[in-house]
C-alpha cells in the first residue's frame, strides 16, 4: 500500500497575494493521463478559468504526461484554494470526458514562492523547457501543452 505525504507539504504554509509561486502537482499514481493532449487541454481550460475568474494570474505553465508545472500568483484566493479548485474542476471534467470515475490527482502539491531576486522569466523558461529536457520534442514549438506570458 502506497502512503502519500503530499498533503503534509501544505502544513504551516500561507500564501501572499500577487507573489509568484511555482506549483508542481502530479497525477494519482503518476498515471500519464496527459500523454493524450486532448485530456491535457481539459486541464488547460481550468488554468485559464482560474485566470479569467481572478483567482490567479498565470505567467507560465507546462502540462507533462503525469504532472503540471504552473507559475502563478494568487489573486482573490490563497494558493491552496486555487490549486484545490483547479484540481477538483479538472478531475471532474477529465472523468466526464473519459467516462471514468475516481481521483485524477495525487493529494497535495509542491509550491515554491519566488524570492524578489529570482528572475521570473528564467523560471518561466525553465518550466516550459521541461518537454525538451525530457526528450519528448526537439523544439518547444512542437509540444502542444505549454504557454508563457512573455512568448
Amino acid at each position: 500500500m502506497r502512503i502519500y505525504h503530499g498533503a503534509d507539504l501544505r502544513k504551516g504554509r500561507f500564501s501572499e497575494t500577487d507573489r509568484p509561486y511555482l506549483i508542481t502537482t502530479v497525477t494519482r499514481d503518476r498515471r500519464p493521463l496527459f500523454r493524450d493532449w486532448r485530456v491535457g487541454r481539459l486541464l488547460v481550460g481550468q488554468l485559464r478559468a482560474a485566470t479569467l475568474n481572478g483567482h490567479a494570474e498565470t505567467m507560465a505553465w507546462v502540462v507533462m504526461p503525469d504532472h503540471l508545472h504552473w507559475l502563478m500568483a494568487p489573486g482573490s484566493e490563497s494558493v491552496d484554494a486555487v490549486i484545490r479548485r483547479v484540481k477538483s474542476h479538472s478531475a471532474r471534467t477529465i472523468n466526464q470526458q473519459m467516462g471514468t470515475n475516481g481521483p485524477v490527482w495525487q493529494k497535495g502539491y509542491h509550491d515554491h514562492a519566488l524570492r524578489k531576486d529570482e528572475d521570473i522569466r528564467a523560471v518561466a523558461r525553465y518550466i516550459i523547457a521541461n518537454p525538451l529536457r525530457a526528450g519528448m520534442v526537439s523544439r518547444i514549438g512542437d509540444y502542444p501543452l505549454w504557454d508563457a506570458t512573455w512568448l
